[in-house]
């Protein structure tokens, strides 16, 4: 099994490909340049395609192709966007691409042809204030979007037929004031959703109802270095395949949280932090949990972490350059097959 990493670098506006051995040694096998902005990232469900959203005029959605037997990229078209996109992600199916815009305060959804080519919007929502991430449940038939400056999570209903979004009841759950939603997973095998907020670096543990695509906050747990001085500026969060640990990254202080689940009632335990990359934007943890990418804004570089499968704790590995302003990181395994 072949893993390959895919890193956005906003500031010199390309994207780094890097294989990820068996061993966990990454190395570099290409740059693709892209121009402009280049920032959050998605990856098909099929694992044939890569999409890349530009957030510098012109504001567009870029379709590249993986190669199945390199993980190299190739450069298929751009489609228009109608903001700024914050976070995109694929439905279940991998038909349409839906998008949050921090800025322009909507979400949208674009269809996916067969080649798996984004293109123009055919949906567009307005949200509350900063838009920040939006997935589909595993049913495919319910849309999770944050909202950062409005403080809630909308709750949308969603036809895969179509590829069309409508309001679930309620709407919209409501986050406590200058908690900021930002980013959030889903747990693997609970019913459970875990919501990183920005502003207060708090995540939230909700129970998740599949059958209705609706969220009830069970608790919070704060996720700050207990020596930490300043305003909070949460990040990401990542959750190991097997649920049994979650991380979060937080840009001030340049650390990692880990957290352990319990397997009950997935209420969340802070057991430590680590440092890591300056400004560290984006994690992202390998399909069989052995490994914890952190990608750092200011230092430009990409660490490697030893995940222990016991306890959870993180062990330095590898640090790698990579481009201008990493932002994002993929990680997926290499298909079998070829795109049809």
């Amino acid at each position: 099994m072949r893993q390959m990493v895919y890193v956005s670098n906003a500031d010199s506006g390309e994207i780094s490909v890097l294989s990820l051995a068996p061993d966990g040694q990454i190395t570099v096998v290409h740059t693709l340049v892209l121009g402009g902005t280049i920032m959050p990232l998605a990856v098909s469900p099929c694992r044939h395609f890569l999409y890349a959203a530009r957030r510098s005029e012109p504001l567009a959605l870029v379709s590249m192709r993986i190669d199945p037997a390199s993980g190299r990229l190739l450069r298929l078209g751009e489609a228009a966007l109608a903001g700024s996109m914050a976070y995109i992600s694929t439905d279940r199916s991998g038909r349409y691409l839906l998008a949050a815009s921090y800025p322009d305060d909507i979400i949208t959804v674009s269809p996916i042809d067969h080649d798996g080519v984004v293109g123009i919007t055919q949906q567009t929502l307005p949200t509350g204030r900063h838009a920040h991430a939006i997935q589909a449940t595993a049913t495919n038939t319910h849309v999770i979007a944050t909202s950062l400056g409005a403080n809630q999570v909308m709750q949308l209903r969603f036809n895969p037929e179509c590829g069309r979004l409508s309001s679930n009841t309620p709407a919209t759950l409501a986050i406590r004031p200058g908690a900021g939603p930002r980013h959030f997973r889903f747990h693997p095998v609970a019913s459970r959703v875990y919501l990183l907020n920005e502003l207060d670096a708090t995540i939230d543990t909700l129970a998740f109802d599949p059958a209705h695509g609706t969220l009830e906050v069970l608790g919070t747990t704060p996720s700050l270095p207990p020596d930490f001085d300043g305003e909070p500026w949460a990040a990401d969060l990542q959750i190991t395949p097997d649920g049994r640990f979650l991380y979060t990254c937080e840009r001030r202080s340049s650390t990692l949280a880990r957290f352990a689940i319990d397997p009950d009632d997935g209420h969340l335990d802070l057991i430590a932090h680590v440092p890591t990359e300056t400004q560290p934007r984006s994690i992202a943890i390998d399909a069989d949990g052995r490994w914890l990418l952190a990608a750092g804004q200011r230092s430009d570089h990409l660490s490697r972490y030893a995940i222990d499968p016991h306890t959870g704790a993180l062990q330095h590995c590898q640090r790698i350059a990579v481009g201008k302003n990493p932002n994002w990181i993929e990680i997926m395994t290499l298909p079998t097959g070829h795109a049809e």
